[in-house]
């Protein structure tokens, strides 16, 4: 996958595209190999924080097998590896799969938050806490900037979803087309039913927790009444 925030480099372009882009704006280098199970996890959630960080930093992508000098170069000894460069320095780094709060810690150590950046995670976080009306108005703001953008339109389409109107939501995401590569109606049902099923589930786990939470108040105000029969009696 290449576009604007994610490339493939190789040993020819890697000192222009990694070290000197680096100059200017971090760059996470993601050693991975095609046989590699783990790299099937963490590449996607890297290109994912890659579009969320709109160009806070450059993922660049390097096949192992493909350029085993840079492998070496680098010190790759096994992967999925990872290494964050600025400066053309090497500043920060991990191996293997990670745990996708890890990763966004590491990805935000090495790099400045942006105005974009900050109003997306604004708008993924109302999703979150189902506040389905704001979260659309902040889509629909950084819609304006980034129409095409997957991520932003997917986001809207939640908050569609989230306020009962499945079929604004299928609309939404027929906008996505080829970027996020579902451009025939099957497609776009089947990803309506699984944000569908993501809500849901997320909706089930909040009702769950209120409900023990009334539970546990319940049995504290027993608590408390039966302490002060005990004290006054």
């Amino acid at each position: 996958m290449t576009s604007e925030y994610i490339i493939e480099v190789n040993e020819t372009d890697f000192e222009y595209e990694v070290l000197a882009y680096s100059q200017n704006t971090p760059v996470v280098v993601d050693f991975w190999a095609t046989w590699c199970r783990p790299c099937k996890t963490l590449s996607p959630l890297l290109e994912t924080l890659a579009y969320e960080g709109m160009g806070s930093f450059r993922l660049a992508k390097v096949d192992v097998d493909a350029n085993p000098n840079l492998a070496l170069q680098f010190g790759v000894r096994s992967v999925p590896t990872i290494k964050a460069f600025s400066g053309a320095e090497v500043v920060g780094e991990f191996v293997g799969n990670q745990p996708e709060d890890r990763v966004r810690a590491f990805i935000a150590n090495i790099t400045p938050p942006s105005k974009d950046g900050l109003a997306l995670e604004k708008a993924n976080s109302l999703l979150l806490n189902h506040d389905w009306s704001e979260a659309e108005e902040s889509f629909l703001e950084l819609i304006e900037q980034y129409p095409d953008r997957p991520e932003i339109l997917l986001g809207l389409a939640k908050s569609e979803l989230g306020q009962g109107n499945p079929f604004d939501s299928l609309l939404i995401l027929r906008n996505l087309g080829s970027s996020l590569g579902i451009s025939d109606r099957d497609d776009q049902i089947k990803h309506l039913h699984l944000a569908m099923e993501q809500i849901r589930a997320e909706t089930v786990a909040a009702e769950e927790e209120a409900a023990r939470n009334v539970k546990l108040w319940s049995y504290l105000g027993f608590l408390g009444g039966l302490l002060l029969v005990l004290v006054l009696y």
